[in-house]
């Protein structure tokens, strides 16, 4: 087993498509009728599946931004993700340091309120978490 992707419903679909563009998601393609509503796969250029699945239906679309903690991104240079979000009109927090001068996390917001937050990995670290982060 393995995790497809994450669906998140969305208040206004040209909003969050902008605003998920402008952190450097794509669209694969689109779903224009499903009992959910319209579906929007998108992925980021390095992946090779849909990771996230945007569900808009405007006749019924409870608070969005509920129930999900947030959605993690990795980026290769934080000064260098936060600065182009910023020029793109998405405000980043101040980036924190996690114990060595390369791992840093920071956080924007969606604007159905949903947390994403950018990880800029030590050197040499793999992609993702794996046992020996929490190996001590």
């Amino acid at each position: 087993m393995r995790t497809l992707h994450i669906g998140l419903r969305v208040a206004d679909l040209d909003r969050s498509l902008k605003f998920y563009e402008s952190v450097g998601y794509e669209v694969l393609g689109t779903v224009p009728e499903t009992p959910l509503g319209k579906l929007v796969m998108l992925k980021l250029p390095g992946d090779d599946f849909v990771t996230i699945e945007l569900v808009y239906d405007p006749e019924n679309h409870p608070n969005p931004g509920t129930g999900l903690s947030h959605l993690v991104i990795q980026v290769e240079s934080m000064e260098a993700a936060t600065a182009k979000l910023a020029t793109l009109g998405v405000e980043a927090e101040e980036p924190a340091s996690h114990g060595s001068d390369d791992f840093f996390t920071s956080w924007i917001v969606d604007p159905d309120g949903n947390r994403i937050e950018l990880v800029q990995w030590p050197a040499g670290h793999p992609d993702g978490m794996t046992a020996e982060d929490f190996a001590g």
